[in-house]
């Protein structure tokens, strides 16, 4: 099994989380924001992680450091994921009514985020939709990881949870075990 675990404490924020990559989909998660929780919540059910999040942060203040340090967390844990005998590359393209979200990813121990998700009103629910695209920036940053991804649609709740759901499937494929694979990199390792 290749399990996870993260604590990070500031000032701001105290975040755990523990992923468990090889999971069946089931979660336990608690951020203070629940509709950020029912997003975690779809990208631990569709990538089958089984994933705990505990966060506690300054909401009386907003909700941006709670959601940043969630996903500098999952990054922190993603980057523990060994390069060795995976798929690397992941993608998946998921529609929810009508929304449809692209995800592409790559396990590449560089970092980049490249995302074209323009929210249309300010919140879903109580989490701002401008962190929507923060919370990738966060876990392509920590994570050293490539995360490029696209959105459509007409509903904002339906435009986030695809865009949460394809990042689960799109994970869930490159962190699968291959055995042929070795090193999957001319150069021969995958790091800067």
């Amino acid at each position: 099994m290749r399990v996870f675990e993260v604590m990070r404490e500031t000032k701001e924020t105290n975040v755990y989380l523990k992923i468990n990559i090889d999971g069946t989909g089931k979660y336990k998660i608690d951020t203070g924001i629940p509709f950020f929780d029912h997003l975690l919540a779809s990208f631990a059910k569709h990538g089958c992680f089984d994933l705990i999040v505990k966060a506690r942060g300054d909401l009386e203040i907003d909700d941006h450091h709670t959601v940043e340090d969630v996903g500098i967390c999952l990054g922190l844990a993603l980057n523990q994921i060994e390069k060795r005998n995976i798929f690397r590359f992941g993608w998946a393209i998921i529609p929810m009514d009508d929304a449809r979200a692209t995800v592409a990813i790559d396990l590449s121990g560089r970092s980049y985020c490249v995302g074209n998700y323009k929210p249309e009103r300010e919140y879903i629910g109580d989490l701002a939709t401008e962190n929507i695209n923060h919370f990738f920036e966060s876990v392509a940053s920590y994570g050293m990881l490539n995360i490029h991804y696209e959105v459509i649609g007409k509903n904002e709740h339906h435009k986030a949870e695809a865009l949460f759901k394809a990042f689960g499937v799109a994970l869930d494929l490159a962190t699968k075990i291959d055995e042929r694979k070795g090193i999957i990199s001319t150069k021969g390792e995958v790091k800067l």
